[in-house]
């Protein structure tokens, strides 16, 4: 792959990779004030079900516009993964208004496509 098409893809993806606590803080702070839901992927590169997930993760940021979707690694990212109890991966997050709302452990793409959207619609219901 050359490496327009990897900076085509790079600025295409709608999944954010935290990098550090600020850069998690400052995201959930701002989803929370924007009332804006989050889904997060908690990975590790050495986890290959994790690393399996990836691309599917992304399909989903595509699909729901209206949710912020995050990726942390808990090897770079320790403190954050310690702080929600992150104690297998991948583990996905729903959070709402900066709290958690939900947690799914394990690679499985169909229960996690349906958990989304049960999450998402009921965030709409709410809204409306």
């Amino acid at each position: 792959m050359d490496s327009q098409v990897q900076e085509a893809q790079a600025i295409k993806s709608r999944v954010i990779k935290v990098d550090s606590v600020e850069t998690w803080d400052l995201y959930v702070t701002q989803a929370t004030n924007q009332g804006c839901p989050i889904v997060a992927h908690f990975t590790a590169s050495w986890c290959m079900p994790s690393v399996a997930m990836n691309p599917f993760f992304e399909e989903l940021a595509s699909n729901y516009s209206d949710v912020l979707f995050l990726a942390v690694d808990v090897d770079e990212v320790k403190e954050v993964a310690t702080r929600l109890e992150i104690k297998a991966m991948p583990t996905f997050l729903l959070m709402r208004e900066g709290a958690l709302v939900d947690k799914l452990v394990g690679a499985n793409p169909e229960e996690i496509r349906k958990w989304i959207e049960g999450f998402v619609q009921s965030i709409r219901v709410s809204v409306a």
